[in-house]
């Protein structure tokens, strides 16, 4: 294990339904060195089945941080959302945005969602690895991870 990793590797939720947009969200993580373990789920119900544990996702891992797309099939990203910070056990989880164009970013701004922070696709690498790199270092102040054996 690298001397700047605490505990065990960050749960990070993908949620997107354009595989290519995905791959390259995956392949930023990966290139950014943070040690994590992604899941990718690809519409709002299978997002909310997960972070609920509901029916193929029982055994799913808890998620530190949530890549949220808006634009979903069966649920969208708002939905999800609102179902996320209205629910005493998932409210705490930080949430990122995955907007379309600047444009979105600003309506969705106008808008008050209650997120940690957005990312214009496609995603630039560096500024996409800042972002989470320091999401992970505020959680890391809050939360004591025990290590993995």
């Amino acid at each position: 294990m690298r001397p700047e990793v605490v505990g065990r590797p960050m749960e990070i939720l993908l949620v997107e339904d354009n595989l290519e947009d995905a791959g390259l969200a995956i392949q930023a993580l990966r290139e950014g060195g943070l040690e994590c373990r992604i899941s990718l789920v690809r519409d709002g119900q299978e997002a909310l089945d997960f972070l609920h544990r509901r029916g193929i996702y029982a055994r799913a891992p808890k998620p530190d941080l949530v890549l949220l797309d808006l634009y979903l099939p069966k649920k969208d990203g708002r939905e999800v959302l609102a179902e996320i910070r209205a629910d005493q056990h998932l409210r705490w989880l930080s949430v990122v945005v995955l907007t379309a164009s600047q444009l979105h970013e600003e309506i969705l701004r106008r808008e008050q969602l209650a997120v940690d922070g957005y990312l214009v696709k496609p995603i630039d690498f560096p500024k996409f690895i800042a972002l989470v790199k320091q999401l992970r270092q505020s959680w890391l102040k809050e939360v004591i991870l025990p290590p993995l054996d």
